[in-house]
């Protein structure tokens, strides 16, 4: 089988979350960067195969997968071990709720292209702008404080879809000087996440050294 191609920007939350999937089921794959700062994605090569413009995007055998969620359930489907979402009903549901939690109502309000607009079109400056990304980012995390477990991660033992979502807003939150010291169950999921190679290794930092050293 050929290795799977993943489009990739190393700062971009959704594909941050692929990364940690793959890097869990232990895929390997291959990276091709798409540089969003760039707008790379805007080119007409890769809106061809990517229709709304965006990463990541997941190759496999001719087989293209949009949208973070989509492809990580794919993955879970494809590769059942280790499974990523309880098997019972309503851990299930509680699981994906935390994951939904960030990766619909606070993601998509702070990902690059919304705060472009805002600086751009609708003329805010950084401390508008600033505001806007904490007042989002802290209305989820109110919440997800609420939602998690015991721990050590948001829902118990093992990593799930949850802190899949949950890691690479930790990492914008701290890139934008959010304060999270009021999460304690949220930084505790952070560190033990942080505590495994799966997770180290799709960090923006080891990826953007990777890609760097090429």
């Amino acid at each position: 089988m050929t290795a799977p191609v993943l489009y990739d920007y190393y700062r971009s939350s959704a594909a941050y979350r692929v990364r940690i999937a793959l890097n869990l089921k232990q895929v390997d794959y291959r990276t091709v960067t798409i540089n969003l700062a760039e707008n790379a994605h805007k080119e007409a090569g890769f809106r061809k195969i990517s229709p709304q413009g965006f990463v990541p995007l997941l190759e496999v055998e001719g087989l293209r997968l949009h949208q973070s969620l989509a492809i990580i359930d794919w993955l879970d489907r494809w590769r059942p071990d280790p499974p990523l979402l309880p098997s019972d009903p309503a851990d299930r549901a509680r699981v994906q709720a935390m994951a939904l939690t960030i990766a619909c109502d606070v993601h998509p309000l702070n990902n690059l292209r919304v705060l472009k607009y805002l600086s751009g079109p609708l003329g805010l400056d950084e401390a508008a702008r600033g505001a806007w990304y904490r007042q989002w980012v802290q209305a989820g995390f109110d919440a997800l404080e609420q939602q998690a477990g015991e721990g050590p991660f948001l829902f118990g033992e093992t990593p799930t879809l949850a802190d899949i979502c949950l890691v690479p807003q930790i990492y914008n939150a701290r890139r934008f000087d959010v304060p999270i010291d009021d999460y304690p169950k949220l930084v505790r999921a952070d560190a033990a996440a942080a505590a495994l190679e799966t997770f180290a290794a799709a960090h923006p930092d080891r990826v953007a050294t990777a890609a760097d050293s090429r």
